[in-house]
């Protein structure tokens, strides 16, 4: 002992880090095995990860910090540095982590769109509304006709899926003739998923898609959300997800009949079909509403057309496509 202090000495070495023997384990205090809820309830780590696993079903573009907002939602008491360790324990992390999808994609070949006839071109997309009173964003995916820029259908949701995608896309396809039709958006991963390819495939419409991070490549729908923001979103207040719905149907009732629009000469899309569209002037595929869930009997009327209101007790499925047969909507 004595002989090697004065060489640890001469060497300017500890001798600490002489005598220190490393281990296989990790360093520090070892993790919590358990979590927290606000009621008292404790829950072992497997549970908080099936957890996660249920929140990225519904939006798997969430990271660690969002998943833990998620969480403490559903009353979990637990920091983001936590959620990180269990996620990358799990290789839940977004890091590395990439959609696979069969078969490739068909970009746009040209940037603006010339539709020239309804129902020749459509647009998507899906857009952040935010709910005051319950301090969470809600999203929003609305189809809209290029040609007429009538809003063919919309869904207001706490997360948009695949399979909401499709049931839209039917509701507004159902009973038309769909060989031809072209509908573009963006990349998002409810677009790229295979049921809605192969549904749209099925049907033979073309779906292309916009290049990765240029908006301006779907400017039609990009700019209906810009006048969406600014007339509506920005000057209203929703106490629930509910409330948006409804005042977000009426916004639309609006836009379609009464909004004048000066790339349509000054006119409302449905003013637009009329007057340079005969054939659609009797029996148009343009008339709103509809819902996949229980409809009261609630009617109010813009500008002559009818608007059917989602009951207070209905159920999230809630989507509201445009319906060729309005009578049986009351059936």
């Amino acid at each position: 002992m004595a002989a090697i202090s004065p060489l640890l000495t001469w060497m300017y070495y500890s001798r600490s880090s002489w005598y220190y023997k490393p281990t296989n384990g990790r360093r520090g205090i070892k993790p919590s095995t358990h979590t927290h809820k606000r009621d008292g309830e404790i829950v072992n780590n497997e549970s908080v990860v099936e957890e996660i696993k249920k929140i990225l079903g519904e939006v798997d573009f969430y990271g660690y910090e969002k998943i833990t907002w998620e969480l403490h939602d559903l009353d979990y008491i637990i920091n983001k540095k936590k959620v990180y360790r269990l996620m990358k324990e799990a290789n839940l992390l977004l890091i590395g982590q990439k959609i696979s999808t069969h078969g490739r994609r068909k970009f746009i070949e040209y940037r603006c769109i010339d539709a020239t006839r309804p129902l020749e071109y459509l647009v998507m997309d899906i857009k952040y509304v935010y709910i005051h009173q319950e301090r969470r964003f809600a999203y929003l995916l609305t189809i809209m006709d290029v040609c007429t820029r009538f809003v063919l259908g919309h869904v207001l949701k706490n997360s948009i899926k695949k399979s909401d995608v499709v049931l839209l896309l039917d509701g507004i396809l159902n009973g038309i003739k769909v060989k031809g039709i072209i509908i573009r958006n963006d990349n998002g991963s409810q677009f790229l998923a295979h049921n809605v390819r192969d549904y749209l495939s099925n049907m033979e419409v073309v779906q292309e898609f916009t290049h990765i991070a240029s908006p301006e490549e779907n400017g039609f729908i990009e700019s209906l959300f810009s006048s969406l923001e600014r007339e509506f979103l920005n000057r209203n207040w929703f106490d629930s997800l509910y409330h948006a719905r409804m005042r977000l149907q009426e916004y639309y009732m609006i836009y379609n009949y009464r909004r004048k629009h000066r790339s349509l000469r000054k006119r409302s899309p449905y003013q637009y079909i009329r007057a340079f569209f005969p054939e659609f002037s009797d029996k148009h595929p343009f008339v709103f509403s509809a819902s996949l869930s229980r409809v009261a009997l609630d009617v109010c009327r813009v500008d002559g057309a009818t608007c059917l209101a989602l009951d207070k007790e209905s159920d999230e499925n809630a989507i509201f496509v445009q319906s060729e047969n309005q009578d049986s909507l009351l059936n």
